[in-house]
């Protein structure tokens, strides 16, 4: 397995064991200690689960699994591909770490890095998929039913 796919994984895994540890927190403090729930640290939650690791590990998988890139295509760029790795990531872990911050501490005005992380999920997610568009194809060798 190529080095981007293994960090895809792996960080979408570490997201997934994170995002656990962050909603069996805010579940014990609702269930058994009748603590309200600040909505950014679920927002938190939701977008750790969603974007850190199922989005992340299809994103894994997809570049892993797809048709290779014929060798006349100029359009997949494995670079692009890291960059996107690196985007995504950084991103959603901004968004994260921001609305954890923000949900305890909402007098920081630390508002406009949610949307920043935002941005940045949108655009890593654009460029995963413009790398990818050409990778859309049938396999070379057609398999046999």
């Amino acid at each position: 397995m190529p080095p981007l796919i293994q960090r895809y994984i792996k960080t979408s895994f570490a997201c997934f064991l994170l995002g656990l540890f962050v909603g069996g927190g805010m579940s014990v403090a609702w269930g058994f200690l009748g603590w309200t729930i600040p909505h950014l640290l679920i927002t938190a939650h939701v977008h750790l689960l969603l974007v850190g690791f199922v989005v992340m590990l299809i994103m894994g998988v997809a570049t892993w699994m797809f048709p290779r890139p014929r060798r006349d295509d100029t359009r997949y760029r494995p670079e692009l591909a890291a960059v996107t790795y690196w985007i995504i990531t950084l991103s959603t872990a901004l968004r994260f770490f921001t609305e954890v911050v923000m949900a305890f501490w909402p007098s920081l005005g630390l508002t406009p890095l949610i949307a920043l992380g935002g941005l940045g999920q949108l655009l890593a997610g654009l460029l995963f998929v413009f790398n990818m568009w050409s990778r859309v194809r049938a396999p070379s060798v057609p398999r046999e039913l």
